[in-house]
């Protein structure tokens, strides 16, 4: 059903019809009103789930451990410092191989305090062994929750799926919810295999000593490369059931012939989007390589993608403070050394903070990198704003 919506109310309402048991969040912004609606749901008798108040986002992310430990099919959503906050466990549940889902509505982490968007949260915890999963817009938002239940059950790993907060969070768009008996059919009930049992006592992720703990990252470094197919096989099932190409691993965008590739993830992707199209009336060839799955990173199909282009720019709402570009050092990583040395691959650093990402700033990032390798830039700085003496 095509209805215009909230993106938190439409994740809201496509989780419940993912029939979570426990359900457990601390409200912080623009996270607030996706476990709102949820609250909401629940009162109602739309879902017959327990909703568990918690005094912070540790609680809450310790919550959906023990219930998922327990055997329950789990979900919780965060922010920020609250992700952050919660960072401890998000480590304890992927090394415990629970199948958690977590919406994190990306915001800037402090300091200084930020309630904007930008991606800073969820990348600082990238290599925690979850999945991650970026949203477009809300229709791939709403789409990916329901992937992302089925992802984390066939490969016990944690889904994290990623929502720019406020630009999706807050934006009414038009959304099409399935039926909740079409979800039913896409996901079937969740039967846990090891759970902890009090009818068999045992116990899960309590200690390694040297002899062992090495070979334990190991697997779940394994297995976050094997989700590869489970994530392209869900995704092909969603587009046949529910008949959106949405999920996967990467999308283009008038790829054929570009001169350019602009990289990039989340709903700046719209923005580049309509810049595309000026610039192909205008008689300019750029084209676009969304990254849809941040983490596995599909480091093979992106070569695959952009073998045969020598002019590859990322734009990404992150950095690496003393690094540079998080995005751009992985895409970079994606080409062999051999073929490196011919290769322009730039990299450009914006909208940290919530800082608009103008047109004119993106024509202005094409321009540059048709004359020059830009190895790092601040896309949209404010030079005035910074001291003058060397920093």
């Amino acid at each position: 059903m095509l209805k215009q919506i909230e993106g938190s109310y439409a994740v809201a309402d496509v989780v419940a019809m993912c029939r979570p048991n426990v359900i457990s969040a601390y409200p912080i912004t623009p996270q607030t009103h996706i476990v709102e609606g949820l609250a909401l749901i629940v009162d109602e008798g739309r879902l017959e789930a327990e909703f568990v108040n918690v005094e912070s986002e540790f609680s809450a992310a310790s919550v959906v451990l023990g219930a998922s430990a327990a055997g329950a099919r789990t979900y919780t959503a965060t922010t920020s410092q609250g992700l952050l906050l919660m960072s401890e466990v998000i480590y304890c549940i992927a090394g415990m191989r629970l199948p958690v889902v977590l919406t994190c509505a990306n915001r800037a982490i402090s300091a200084p305090l930020s309630i904007w968007n930008d991606q800073q949260d969820s990348m600082a915890l990238r290599d925690a062994g979850w999945i991650q999963l970026h949203a477009e817009d809300n229709q791939e938002a709403a789409d990916l929750h329901i992937q992302a239940f089925k992802i984390a059950e066939q490969t016990y790993l944690p889904v994290m799926v990623c929502m720019d907060g406020f630009i999706l969070t807050h934006a009414f768009e038009p959304v099409d919810l399935p039926d909740p008996k079409e979800v039913d059919a896409f996901l079937p009930p969740f039967k846990p295999t090891n759970i902890v049992d009090p009818r068999w006592p045992r116990g899960i992720g309590l200690f390694a000593d040297p002899r062992f703990y090495m070979e334990t990252r190991y697997i779940l470094h394994r297995a976050m490369e094997k989700s590869e197919t489970t994530i392209k096989e869900v995704s092909s099932d969603f587009t046949k059931k529910f008949g959106r190409d949405s999920g996967g691993f990467l999308k283009t965008y008038n790829l054929k012939g570009a001169d350019l590739v602009i990289v990039s993830m989340g709903s700046v992707v719209g923005t580049i989007k309509d810049l595309i199209d000026q610039l192909k009336e205008e008689g300019k060839n750029v084209g676009l390589l969304q990254i849809c799955s941040y983490r596995p990173f599909p480091r093979k199909e992106i070569y695959n993608v952009l073998k045969d282009k020598m002019n590859i720019v990322v734009l990404e709402k992150s950095i690496s403070l003393g690094r540079g570009g998080i995005l751009a050092s992985d895409v970079r990583w994606s080409f062999p050394r051999a073929e490196k040395k011919d290769r322009n691959i730039s990299s450009f650093i914006a909208g940290l903070g919530g800082r608009n990402i103008t047109q004119d700033d993106l024509r202005y990032m094409v321009e540059k990198v048709e004359k020059e390798t830009v190895e790092l830039e601040f896309l949209g700085l404010n030079k005035d704003l910074i001291a003058k003496k060397d920093l």
